[in-house]
Order: C-alpha cells, then structure tokens, then sequence
C-alpha cells in the first residue's frame, strides 16, 4: 500500500496546495450567442454563460429564458420589439440519430402567447460548427435582407433580389451567390412576406419550423433567410459514449424507415377513431387506403432520405408530371400534412395532396394550420356561412380537391378569400361568429396536429394544456400502456395507470410534459428510440456535468414555468386552458360516435389537478414558493 500523503503537522489527507479554480465543463457548447440588429445592422457576439446553460440547457429552454427576459408585454408580434430566437442544444450536431435539430421561438402572431417550433435537416448542424448555440434577432431592417454567417463571422446582406422567390428559388439563389453549394439556409417564402399568420421558416425545402407563425415574425423583420457555413464543431466530455450509443441505435432497424410517417397505420386510425375527417366532424373515411404511405410508396415515390447524420432517412420523396407537375425537391408529406391536407378536408386525391405539400413547402406555410384553416372553412361553406360570394365563386366544399390548392395559392398571396383564411381558425370564428368557434378546431389559438384527442386522454390533456398551444409532439404520454412503461418504471410507475382522470393520473399528466420537454431543450427528434436513461447518460456524455433525472426534470418544469409566465404577462387566464366544443361531443359516424367521450366538467377537475402537481395557484399561476424552488426571477 502506497505511503499516504501527509500535511501540515502529520496529519493524512492533505495535498499540495490547490492550483486555481477549474471552469466548470461545457462540452458541446460554442459559448457564444449572435444577437442581431436588424433595424441598427449591427451584429454582436455575446458569451454563454454556464449558468444560463446548465439552468436551461439549449432549444426551448433558451427560447423561454431569453424571450421572458427581454420582451415587453403586449408588443405587437409583427412589430420591431418581438425577438426571434433560433437555439440549439448541447448535441446538436453530433454523429447521431435524431441529433439534428433545433428549436425557433417568438412571440406568437398567431396565438398572442409563446411560439416555439422544432425542425431538423442539416442547418442547425450547420449552425454549431460556425460557432453559435443560438441567434437573436432583433428589430427590423428597413430593406429585405439575409444573414450570413460563416466560421464565427456574421454579415447582413441585401435580399431585394431575393423577395417574392419561393424557397427552392431562394435557396439556388444564395449558394450561387456565396459560390458554395454546401451552404444550408433557414428561410421564408411568400407567406412569411406576406405574413400569413401560420407561415412557416423551412430550413432546406422539406423541413419546417411550421407551428406558431414564426415565419410571418421573420417576414415582419424583413428578413428573408439565415445562410449557414461551417467548419468545427465543439468538443465533448465522452466521445467513446457517444459512440457505442451511435452504434447502438444504428444496429436496431427502425419502423420508419420504410414508409416514413402515415404508412400503413392509416386504417388503424380509422379504426380507432384517430384520423380527423372534415374538421374533426366525422369518422369514417372509406378511401383511406388511397393516401397511406402504402399507397404513396407504391404510385408516386421515387426515394427517401434523412436529416443530418440519420440513418432512419423517415422523409418521402415523391414525383408526377400528371395531372400537374410535382417537383421531387420538396420532398412528399409526411402524416401530419396527409391528415390536414387529406382526410381533414375530405379529400382521397393523393396526388392532390403531394403537390399541395409542395406548394406549401414553397411558399413557407405551415401544413398543419393551412389544412385545419381550409377545412374550417369549408365547414362553413357547408354550413352556409361562407357562400360563393365570400370565395369569388369557388366551390369550397369538402373533397374538392382543387379548391383546395386554390385556397393554398391564395393564402399565401393573401388574396381574396384566402386573406380571411390567412388568419387562423381562432381570428376566422371571431369574425364569422354564429356559432363557429365551437367547430373552430384550436387550443391557445394553434391548430392541433392531426391526432384525436376524443380517442387519447394524454393528447387531450396537451392541447389544453401546453403553453404554445395543441401541440401533438408535446402531447403524447407514456405509462397508460406497457409501451412506455419501461421508462416510467424509474419513476415509481411499476404497471399501467389507467386512461382516466384522476389525480394519479394528472401527476404522471405533469411528468409527460416534464419528459417531453427533455426531448425540446437537448434538442433531439422524437423519432429514434433514445430511451430515458440514455437521455441522462448522452446530456452527461457530451457537456461533462454530473446530472440525472432529478436536475432534468426539475429543468424541464423551469421551462414550463417560463412560458406559463410568459403567456400570463400577455394576458392569458386559466379560461385559455379550454378545447373547442366539438372535442366534448362524439363524431357523426365511426367509433366515435358511440363512444363516451370525457366531458368539459371532468377536464376542469383535470386541469386542477395538473395545476397542483405543477405547483400553480387554483388560477393556474405559478405560486411564489414555486419560482423560488426553480429560481426563476
């Protein structure tokens, strides 16, 4: 046994005096945030601190912290004051499945709350190797213009040349202007210029930061696109890890790989009541088989492929000439818009869909919010509420295909009918009044992603309750099955609790969001199969911090609180926390229609609940005792 080291006086234990203090680690991080001007052109590189990154971690954490920090309340979202905040997260960029992503936030045209929106590709990868975990956009600059950044340099660039381009125009034109076609570009098309308030920011052409009306916010700045060139990325803590889990991952084929989302599941929707149909009115859908991935994959695809680094390659491609042309660039839809563009809207015409798909990834629209917004509004044509006068004439009935794409046209130049459709679900019912907002299907003001709430108590539990509104990737909740039940296992939850309220299941309600946030500030897809424990051990292998669920969850509650501050600043109350009627009522035919449906009063005690278990006063705001346990100012 070695001698043990002696001190002062004999005494064991001592050491040779300490040298100076280590910095603390920060792998995966640059350090550095680019805040710009716009109105002053003017950019600045500031540092990031440890303790803003180790509170918030990166994504929509940093969206959360620095819009609640620095926005005034009751700013115009289209004005100067708003801030555009695009964050990544502390893996961003790594070798890995499901590490390309990054989050936008705002606050929001569409809803007056927080907006905050994931996508993937390959600029955000892009991104952390110039050197920044986030970009702050402020004011407005009195011309079109572009960012480009490259290596650690930012410089603002004039885009009169680039105005009006729909985004595959845009992106030829930049990296023929830059000289490298390697460059990645997150941008606008027409409808974020014309601020449509559910444009969207497409980051390449079939990836979209779609939810909350982020690109209208872009377009109100003036600002056309953010170019993106790099060399280096950020060291990590443990690249062995990261390695053996890259392996991992890689070794287990993945379910999407084949047809990507909205496969052969279609019918199984149908069945179980989960695919909306004519604005969340119906049921059955006798031709679902002709807009399934089966179909997709068997008529019109030519291939597929993957963000950044994925082997899952989930996103479609597809190709036609007739009865129009459908360009292959753009990609093909994925479930969300076959739902919002198909079923929702009554139509069975695939190849309808797919050119819709491309017109919104072309002109920068978000599918989900265009498809429910159409919908709504042939609801109302139906219903005589809107007639040909108010459409000049079109036949805007559900199933008309080509009505349809008339109105995507028409939205994003926001002309005639399409300028009322431009607005959103929520703005259209509170002009139309008689009695729509009942079938005015959004929550907060944001349209839901395309999954039935009447069918899936956690969705339902979501879209009252997230702070940006019925979004479907927050939403969906582990623990009331045995499929998730082996990540609940390490919180107690040792066999399934069942689909109903009570406050058992109101505390896991409140433990879903926590760990779906996770996925939001690290910032990771939900797509691989990166279980819970992992989710720790990648967090620890790439910034080198002692951490564990206890600190993440407790950061992802930080989180919520934030936005629930912020949405209470704008003026938000307990009453935003509601769904449309239509959600307390059963469907007209299919499973639904039979099946009892929980009721307005049960989600009340519902949403009490999940006020206590967040620690939120019986009005739904954070108590005093809560913000100083999460040390939020």
């Amino acid at each position: 046994m070695a001698e043990q080291q002696k001190g002062p006086g004999g005494l064991p234990g001592f050491g040779p005096p300490p040298g100076p203090p280590q910095p603390p680690p920060m792998g995966g991080y640059n350090q550095k945030i680019l805040r710009v001007n716009l109105t002053n052109k003017t950019t600045v590189t500031e540092p990031l601190s440890y303790e803003i990154a180790r509170r918030y971690v990166g994504g929509a954490g940093f969206v959360a912290y620095y819009l609640w920090k620095e926005l005034k309340a009751g700013i115009d979202p289209l004005g100067p004051e708003n801030k555009l905040v695009f964050a990544l997260g502390p893996v961003t960029g790594l070798a890995l499945q499901g590490a390309s992503r990054y989050c936008v936030g705002a606050k929001s045209p569409l809803t007056g709350g927080i907006a905050k929106s994931e996508s993937g590709g390959y600029w955000m990868a892009e991104l952390k190797r110039a050197g920044f975990d986030a970009i702050i956009i402020e004011g407005k600059a009195d011309r079109p213009v572009y960012l480009w950044i490259k290596d650690g340099e930012a410089v603002i660039k004039d885009a009169g040349h680039l105005w009006g381009k729909e985004t595959k125009e845009t992106l030829a034109a930049i990296r023929n202007e830059l000289g490298d076609d390697h460059v990645q570009v997150a941008m606008i098309g027409p409808g974020g210029e014309n601020m449509v308030l559910y444009s969207c920011i497409m980051t390449g052409l079939n990836d979209a930061a779609g939810r909350g009306g982020l690109g209208a916010v872009m377009g109100s700045k003036n600002l056309k696109a953010i170019a993106v060139r790099g060399s280096k990325l950020p060291e990590i803590a443990n690249e062995e890890y990261i390695k053996a889990l890259r392996q991992e991952l890689n070794s287990k084929p993945h379910h999407l790989t084949d047809m990507g989302t909205g496969g052969p599941e279609l019918p199984m929707f149908v069945e179980t009541g989960n695919l909306p149909v004519r604005n969340f009115r119906d049921g059955l859908f006798p031709n679902v088989r002709q807009i399934s991935g089966v179909a997709i994959k068997e008529t019109v695809r030519i291939g597929m492929e993957g963000c950044y680094a994925c082997p899952i390659r989930c996103k479609k491609i597809v190709k036609f000439e007739e009865p129009y042309q459908c360009d292959p660039a753009y990609g093909g839809p994925e479930y969300e818009t076959i739902a919002a563009l198909g079923s929702n809207c009554g139509i069975d015409d695939l190849k309808a869909i797919c050119k819709g798909n491309e017109r919104c990834n072309a002109y920068a629209l978000d599918t989900i919010s265009t498809g429910a917004s159409i919908a709504f509004a042939m609801e109302c044509y139906e219903k005589g509420i809107l007639t040909q006068k108010d459409t000049d004439g079109i036949d805007l009935r559900f199933g008309n295909a080509d009505a349809m794409l008339k109105m995507i046209e028409l939205i994003a130049r926001r002309e005639g009918i399409g300028n009322f459709i431009a607005e959103g679900t929520a703005r259209m019912a509170k002009r139309l009044d008689q009695g729509t907002e009942a079938f005015a299907m959004n929550a907060k003001g944001l349209e839901p992603g395309m999954h039935e709430p009447r069918v899936n108590l956690s969705l339902k539990i979501g879209y009252m309750l997230n702070p940006h509104g019925a979004d479907h990737c927050s939403s969906f909740g582990g623990g009331t099955s045995p499929m998730g039940l082996n990540d609940m296992n390490m919180f107690g939850i040792i066999k399934p609790i069942k689909d109903e309220v009570s406050p058992r299941r109101m505390a896991l309600a409140k433990l879903n969001h926590c760990m779906s946030m996770v996925n939001d500030y690290l910032v990771i897809c939900l797509m691989p199969n990166i279980n819970a424990s992992q989710k720790v051990e990648l967090l620890k292998a790439v910034t080198g911090w002692n951490t564990s669920w206890v600190e993440m969850l407790q950061i992802s509650e930080r989180i919520l609180n934030v936005m629930r501050l912020f949405n209470i600043r704008e003026g938000f109350t307990a009453a935003n926390d509601d769904l449309p009627e239509r959600y307390f009522q059963p469907k007209t035919d299919g499973v639904l229609a039979t099946k009892p449906i929980v009721d307005r009063a049960t989600m009340e005690k519902a949403k009490k609940w999940y006020y206590f278990y967040m620690g939120w006063d019986v009005n739904g705001v954070p108590t005093p005792e809560k913000l100083a346990e999460l040390e939020i100012e």
